[in-house]
């Protein structure tokens, strides 16, 4: 009985074709192609801009942190800058801490 269910749910002889390997595949390499499209590329694009923008960082450039912390950079150095976040408070950061360089008019 088992035999007869297994033949009857077999594909024919020879219907797989040349293509047929490769269209199996179509599915899973579309689905690629729409990740790397939408999800990968976008976020290297903004990693390369925020690597870009950590190394044009100067001193007096208006920053946000990844904190939320506003302030003006008073120093910077190799890996770190030195931010004034109020009146004699300074306070030291590592550069990939920090968000955004804010506009003059913010």
């Amino acid at each position: 009985m088992f035999t007869e269910l297994a033949y009857a749910m077999a594909p024919p002889q020879g219907s797989e074709g040349a293509g047929g390997g490769l269209i199996s595949f179509l599915p899973l390499i579309l689905i690629f192609v729409i990740f790397y499209f939408l999800l990968i590329r976008p976020q290297q694009k903004r990693a390369k801009e925020h690597k870009s923008m950590i190394e044009s960082l100067k001193k007096g450039d208006k920053i946000i942190t990844t904190g939320g912390a506003y302030g003006v950079i008073e120093e910077v150095k190799t890996n770190t800058v030195v931010v004034k976040i109020a009146e004699n408070v300074r306070v030291k950061f590592g550069k990939t801490y920090i968000a955004t360089v804010r506009q003059e008019d913010d």
